[in-house]
């Protein structure tokens, strides 16, 4: 064989060449393999890191408040109740009438209550004057203690009846225990009642309550006579103070009853109507954002991104001061912060990153 190439000197030479070729790829091959290890190492070229747009936002002070819904009520409600039975004799007032203390509202028919007065303030009379000749006797021990005891206890059970009487025959008369305005009845003219058959309701709204459920963590921020600002369905607002505050929360919210005082001089016809209480707590340092800007966390907490100065991503948790269409208000971060606007849904918490000022008004 090797005589047969010998005669052909080319064929030596290419495969010599061949060799040659392979030595040096297979160099070359390892070569880019190990700078490929040693590629993690290196740190990022600024072109390959992410880029986010931020502004710089520094604390500002703001008056801390809490925002719940509530209720408004009338400052005083009560629904009058017959003491006795009776037919309805006169509707003394009408519906929607306001009433003065003491006025008389309904009228039901004594029937035989006045004889009964009259009957039992003869029986005190007789049993009076029995009583006084008692005594003169008893001076000259005439009659025995007992005796005189025994008409003394008469007379005293007379009086007494002579009161219960009275009170039935007053109880026909049913007036008004405060000024308010007379809001419902409940019978008509003619209708026979029975003792606890409800007959009308009072309600007095000179004065409004509002009453409203607070958090557990957000009570201890409370003290009573704190202003309030009530706002009310078609935007106005009426200013009241806090009169009230629960002493142990409610079993089932674990949220605890707040009530709101509100002057109503105007006699505006609110009750029953919602609103919203914003109650003022003290100033804070806090910084103002779109709430466009919070995220949540893996343990559910608000929070937002921003870049600290080594130009990495960091997450903090913050408080939710307030939150109203035009932007929140937050508090747990630096005084001066550059958060990011733009971005922050593809960046993770210490992320190395590119940064960009976002545009004015942005």
């Amino acid at each position: 064989m090797f005589t047969h190439l010998s005669k052909r000197p080319w064929i030596i030479a290419v495969v010599i060449a061949i060799v040659l070729l392979l030595w040096l790829f297979s160099g070359e091959r390892f070569s880019a393999r190990d700078e490929a290890q040693a590629e993690p190492d290196k740190p990022l070229a600024a072109a390959e890191l992410a880029r986010v747009e931020v502004q710089w936002l520094e604390a500002q002070p703001m008056q801390r408040q809490h925002v719940v819904q509530g209720q408004i009520e009338a400052w005083r409600r009560v629904e009058l109740r017959a003491q006795v039975s009776g037919s309805v004799q006169k509707l003394d007032q009408d519906k929607g009438n306001r009433v003065a203390a003491e006025q008389l509202l309904l009228s039901l028919s004594p029937d035989d209550r006045p004889a009964q007065v009259a009957r039992s303030e003869a029986d005190v009379r007789q049993r009076e004057s029995d009583v006084t000749a008692a005594r003169r006797l008893r001076e000259r021990s005439l009659i025995s203690a007992s005796e005189l005891m025994r008409l003394e206890s008469e007379l005293a059970k007379a009086r007494a009846e002579l009161d219960s009487a009275r009170l039935h025959l007053r109880n026909t008369r049913i007036k008004a225990p405060f000024a308010g305005i007379y809001d419902q009845r409940a019978v008509e003219l003619g209708d026979y009642v029975q003792p606890g058959q409800s007959l009308l309701t009072l309600v007095d709204i000179d004065r409004l309550k509002v009453t409203a459920q607070i958090a557990q963590q957000q009570v201890t921020q409370l003290q009573l006579g704190q202003a309030v600002s009530v706002e009310l369905l078609d935007g106005r607002t009426l200013q009241g103070e806090l009169h009230f505050i629960a002493a142990a929360a409610d079993p089932d919210s674990r949220s605890f009853r707040i009530e709101v005082k509100v002057d109503n001089p105007d006699g505006l016809r609110l009750a029953g109507a919602s609103a919203t209480l914003h109650i003022q707590t003290g100033e804070a340092m806090a910084h103002r954002l779109s709430p466009a800007l919070l995220s949540l966390d893996e343990n559910g907490r608000h929070g937002v991104k921003w870049v600290n100065d080594e130009q990495r991503v960091e997450f903090t948790p913050v408080q939710l001061i307030s939150v109203d269409n035009q932007g929140a208000w937050v508090s747990g971060l630096p005084p001066k912060v550059a958060l990011i606007t733009l971005g922050q849904g593809f960046v993770e918490a210490g992320q190395q990153v590119r940064t960009q000022l976002a545009a004015e008004g942005s």
